[in-house]
């Protein structure tokens, strides 16, 4: 007996469906599961966890923030780079700041919570706390000696043209030690909290001062990665903290730098990306060569 044409059809729709089911949702996801059980791939199946002992204390591809309760970093050990995933690290809130190089100026509501800091400000602020604990030259380009972003908002007399009338730091709010006193002639005002100074007219001025052109911070020591999750730091993020480590270690800053060398991988594949050190394997192998004192 021929069945009718559309019934046929939906059979046919039917079987489709079972044997994707059983291949797609079955087999292959079984299959996935038993490559991952393989010797050699079953740790990163389970995430690249280190432990001690028997406490698990990270993954080696997720980073983590050495600080105190009170968020200070713990000079005993490597600083990790900056993350904007959630409050640092937060896999699942895996993001980027989404902030550019025209971010310069800061949000100043007189209100901690509303107030908001330009990727400039947190750059600077960031490589100014990194120069202060690793004893180097924290200056940078466009940021102010207290570390918020030198820029002034330049008011002219035809908008755009004519004479400078007056002359505002926008990221230094009143009281502060204005990085310069004067532009061309006219002195400068600290910034009000609550006056957005570019909408009312300021041409937006950086200003770059005199710190080296090549920074003594290096840039992933004040700037995120894409995912917020990076556990590595750059060979030169990690060179500048050798010495504060050995001090606080008691230990041959020579030592230490082996160990850098130690967990330093190379460009993936020999030419992708940048070498880097991998900052939870560096300090856990710091606590067993040189405990804490």
């Amino acid at each position: 007996m021929r069945l009718p044409s559309w019934l046929s059809q939906h059979l046919a729709a039917l079987r489709a469906v079972l044997v994707f089911t059983v291949l797609l949702g079955l087999v292959y996801p079984l299959a996935l599961v038993a490559v991952g059980r393989l010797p050699g791939l079953d740790g990163r199946a389970d995430g690249s966890l280190l432990t001690v002992g028997d406490r698990t204390v990270g993954s080696s591809l997720i980073g983590q923030s050495f600080t105190d309760a009170d968020g200070n970093p713990i000079p005993r050990y490597f600083q990790s780079r900056p993350s904007a995933a959630g409050d640092g690290y937060d896999p699942t809130a895996t993001a980027a700041g989404n902030l550019g190089p025209e971010s310069v100026v800061d949000t100043l509501t007189g209100d901690e919570e509303t107030s908001a800091q330009s990727l400039l400000t947190q750059v600077c602020a960031r490589s100014k706390a990194v120069g202060e604990l690793d004893g180097v030259d924290g200056r940078r380009p466009y940021c102010t000696p207290d570390g918020v972003g030198a820029v002034l908002a330049v008011f002219r007399a035809h908008g755009l043209t004519g004479r400078i009338t007056r002359v505002v730091s926008v990221n230094q709010a009143a009281p502060a030690t204005l990085f310069v006193t004067t532009w061309q002639g006219v002195p400068v005002e600290a910034a009000r909290p609550g006056h957005d100074y570019v909408a009312e007219g300021g041409i937006v001025t950086p200003v770059r001062g005199d710190a080296p052109a090549r920074p003594a911070v290096p840039a992933d020591a004040v700037t995120a990665s894409g995912s917020g999750l990076d556990p590595h730091i750059s060979p030169a993020y990690a060179r500048i903290q050798v010495a504060r480590v050995a001090r606080e270690r008691g230990a041959d800053p020579a030592a230490v730098r082996r160990l850098v060398a130690e967990h330093t991988t190379g460009r993936a594949l020999g030419f992708m990306g940048q070498p880097g050190v991998n900052v939870l394997e560096l300090n856990l192998a710091l606590d067993e060569a040189f405990p804490a004192r």
